[in-house]
């Protein structure tokens, strides 16, 4: 398992959201730069955005999540085109940051 997993529960179905590009961005200075991206299984899962041995370095990163083309696939009407989650890394640790999603509203915390 990579230092950084997410999922993404779908809470208008109730199930997991399949097949979400997400790309995960370091702060530099006034920008971002992408060093992964993934999309997620069919449990809504990524578990290996990052190599296993590799290490963040402590910093402000955030995960972009593409969910217009998710909605898009069920021709569901969708308020957000994408989200982003910015947290901070402050030490060596395993970072969980699960989505719960429906077309108008979204909720994040830090999972374990």
């Amino acid at each position: 398992m990579s230092q950084i997993t997410t999922h993404i529960l779908d809470t208008t179905k109730g199930k997991p959201a399949a097949g979400v590009a997400i790309a995960l961005l370091q702060q530099a200075g006034d920008n971002w730069q992408e060093i992964a991206r993934g999309a997620t299984n069919s449990d809504g899962r990524i578990a290996d955005l990052l190599p296993k041995e590799k290490q963040l370095e402590l910093g402000v990163y955030k995960m972009k999540f593409y969910t217009q083309e998710y909605f898009a696939q069920d021709n569901t009407a969708n308020f957000y085109p994408f989200v982003e989650i910015v947290f901070n890394v402050a030490e060596n640790a395993h970072y969980h940051v699960p989505l719960l999603l429906n077309p108008f509203g979204y909720s994040t915390y830090r999972g374990s």
